[in-house]
């Protein structure tokens, strides 16, 4: 059998924003102007090389969802124009409406546990370089390096031959945890949905072989003990049955399988950054919330 093509995929911003527009072509009064949003692709095989930093490009990849929807094209933003990292910031990959994580799910001890997920808020998700921000006296926050599984399409009732369909690709997520809220809030929703505490990025990447990728935690320049995704409880296609067993995921949607590795608590002036093997890695700075 052919292995997959592998080629990234990243949701952008254009550093030079667009021009206004057109009195008769401006929003309505009162109406905001959304911030722009594309989505640009690159197959090279070298993520820093050359060929790496100059991406293409395309239509969205998550079609009929309004949220991933790209803006309009402009000069030098059409799908096949040829733009350069230089040009852009990356934001997280998609627009989720849901976001998803699995709790004790290291190892054989998670596995003989019966599969449990938790919800993050949307709204917790951030991109690659924004500040994860710690209210004050929330106690040790600790972040997790994890392998996200990116969704391409409406699912439910996956099935282990058909599960991997409805994965467009994978990327990088910090599922940011504050441990004092988690011993007090049997749901985790307080510990693990605070603004900011979901950063994914930097890009998407199609056709990966993921089920045996180191996965670590860089604090502060310090590379913590690292592990792999094959010290996962449960596996990818068994996350994605479990999960559409009860409920809808839709395009754009990340579903977050779980940290095998060592962490570290973080303070404001720290710098964390979260590695996957095969897709790159993540770096956030730390600051105190306002």
């Amino acid at each position: 059998m052919t292995p997959p093509v592998q080629r990234r995929i990243a949701r952008v911003r254009p550093l030079v924003p667009a021009r206004s527009s057109a009195p008769d072509t401006a929003p309505a009064k009162g109406t905001a102007q959304l911030p722009e949003q594309f989505f640009v692709a690159n197959g090279a095989a070298d993520f820093a090389g050359t060929a790496g930093r100059t991406w293409t490009v395309v239509e969205s990849p998550f079609p009929g969802s309004r949220a991933n929807a790209a803006s309009n094209h402009r000069e030098g933003w059409e799908p096949g124009a040829k733009v350069s990292e230089d040009s852009f910031t990356f934001l997280a990959p998609s627009v989720p409406a849901n976001v998803l994580g699995m709790a004790h799910n290291t190892g054989q001890a998670g596995r003989d546990l019966p599969p449990q997920a938790f919800h993050k808020a949307a709204t917790s998700v951030i991109g690659p370089g924004e500040a994860i921000e710690l209210p004050a006296g929330i106690g040790l926050v600790e972040p997790e390096a994890e392998l996200a599984v990116v969704v391409g399409r409406a699912a439910k009732n996956l099935t282990l031959d058909n599960a991997r369909t409805a994965v467009l690709g994978y990327t990088i997520a910090n599922d940011v945890t504050a441990r004092k809220l988690q011993k007090s809030d049997e749901l985790w929703l307080s510990a693990k949905s605070q603004d900011t505490f979901t950063p994914a990025g930097p890009w998407i990447v199609t056709g990966l072989d993921h089920t045996d990728l180191p996965i670590g935690v860089v604090h502060n320049g310090t590379e913590l003990p690292a592990a792999s995704t094959a010290g996962l409880g449960w596996k990818v296609d068994e996350i994605l049955v479990y999960l559409t067993s009860f409920m809808t995921l839709h395009p754009g949607d990340l579903v977050l399988t779980g940290f095998p590795a060592a962490s570290a608590g973080i303070r404001p002036g720290d710098t964390v950054s979260c590695r996957v093997g095969g897709i790159g890695e993540l770096s956030n700075p730390v600051t105190a919330a306002s």
